[in-house]
């Protein structure tokens, strides 16, 4: 999904490009980088956020040198997919930045596996009021076999739907609940002339929005659980064939049109489907909100944007308050850090502190902090902060978007055999088949 941050995979390393090159260009190093400053101790950081968000952690970061005489943190901002290659090459030379940016899910956990990163469950631990800080439904994407690698370090971003009142008022529907409702909508909107939904199919995860919620709804948490611990056949289990029955009983019902394959949401084809009335629904990470709001705020000022859960399955074993999408982004520390105690200090001292939560939010965010409810309430867009609050601390299980939480190989691979199925390309029992072919991929 995309977002202020990208959530693609990491891309592999191509041939060719020695890690000489691929080093050059990173900046100083943390490894090494509790570097004899005049200051101190030195603590880098790795970051790729940009605009709001980057003034946000500078400002934090100042703050947090300015009451730290003896430490310095400098955070170095690099682009999206040039940053995971740096990342991923430091981190085999033994050589990353103290501090680095990342996404939780499988592949941080390749880096727990490989020893590359600290572990802070007794750092936690040892202060309360730091390790409760957090809304434990984030905390599962740096969270392994009991231990903690990470904490969050920007707002949360689960996936809703979001919906054009005014179309709904005008042929007299209210927000589906249950798939037969979504289905009725869809087809009053199809009747009328309406895009029932605004899909970008050419950018492909979207795709995979559909497919986490339609799992969990049918067969609750305990089906990709199973993908996630290779049990064999996984991708075999009822639910999965199911849901995606479901989703090509979606597509021939007309819900995304006919043209929803060419539609990109990259270059703002997609929201703009929605906010332009084209398109009754979308659904999409909360980041959608503020591209809403960028590109057309009279939208969300007429009061024409609503949102709403996705809808729960009847007979199902999934809660239908359990949420899918990006946990949120995290800080986690590099194992071979000579810095580890001041880095440690500076993710209790200066990430998501109360003047960064508030900041945040006024920058239309929703940090995943405890307590915050009259923060949200005061500042602009209440109604939809507070959804999205109460969303997380409702969900029984909020499942990390899947291209995270599975390694590389098989994340790229269900988004090709999601676009086939979509297409109509290949069935159900084939798109299991395929996925099948991934489990024990690294």
């Amino acid at each position: 999904m995309q977002e202020r941050v990208s959530r693609r995979q990491f891309l592999e390393i191509t041939g060719g490009v020695s890690l000489t090159t691929l080093l050059a260009g990173c900046g100083a190093f943390g490894v090494g980088g509790q570097s004899s400053s005049s200051t101190g101790s030195t603590i880098t950081a790795w970051d790729i956020r940009t605009g709001n968000d980057q003034t946000i952690i500078n400002e934090a970061t100042t703050t947090f040198n300015s009451q730290h005489p003896n430490l310095h943190a400098v955070v170095q901002y690099f682009q999206n997919d040039p940053y995971k290659v740096k990342l991923q090459v430091a981190m085999g030379a033994k050589h990353p930045p103290d501090i680095f940016f990342g996404w939780g899910g499988g592949i941080l956990k390749t880096y727990v596996d490989a020893g590359d990163v600290y572990d802070i469950t007794g750092a936690l631990d040892a202060d309360p009021s730091w390790k409760n800080r957090y809304l434990p439904a984030v905390m599962t994407g740096v969270t392994f076999n009991g231990k903690v690698y990470g904490v969050p370090n920007s707002g949360a971003q689960p996936v809703v739907f979001l919906y054009n009142k005014e179309l709904f008022a005008k042929y007299h529907l209210t927000p589906p609940t249950t798939w037969d409702e979504l289905l009725m909508t869809v087809g009053k909107f199809k009747q009328n002339g309406v895009l029932p939904i605004s899909l970008a199919g050419s950018s492909k995860w979207p795709y995979l929005m559909y497919e986490e919620y339609l799992v969990d709804r049918v067969g609750g948490p305990s089906a990709f659980d199973a993908v996630v611990a290779n049990q064999a056949n996984a991708w075999s289990q009822p639910a999965f064939i199911q849901a995606n029955t479901m989703i090509q009983q979606l597509v021939s019902a007309g819900a995304f049109g006919k043209d929803f394959a060419s539609v990109s949401y990259d270059n703002g084809a997609m929201t703009a489907l929605f906010y332009t009335g084209k398109a009754a629904m979308e659904l999409m990470g909360v980041w959608e909100y503020n591209a809403i709001q960028s590109n057309s705020p009279d939208f969300i000022s007429s009061g024409k944007l609503g949102w709403f859960a996705f809808p729960a399955f009847e007979g199902g074993s999934g809660d239908p308050k359990n949420l899918a999408g990006n946990l949120c982004n995290f800080y986690s520390i590099a194992s071979v850090s000579k810095a580890t105690q001041p880095s440690l200090t500076y993710l209790k001292e200066a990430v998501l502190s109360d003047a960064q939560v508030s900041a945040f939010i006024k920058n239309g965010e929703v940090p995943p902090v405890q307590g915050i409810e009259s923060k949200l309430s005061s500042a602009p867009g209440s109604d939809w902060l507070l959804f999205i609050y109460h969303s997380i601390l409702q969900a029984p299980h909020y499942q990390l978007s899947w291209d995270q939480a599975l390694p590389a190989q098989p994340s790229q691979a269900i988004l090709t055999n999601l676009d086939q199925l979509f297409l109509g390309q290949i069935t159900p029992q084939q798109f299991s088949t395929n996925m099948n072919q991934t489990l024990g991929s690294s």
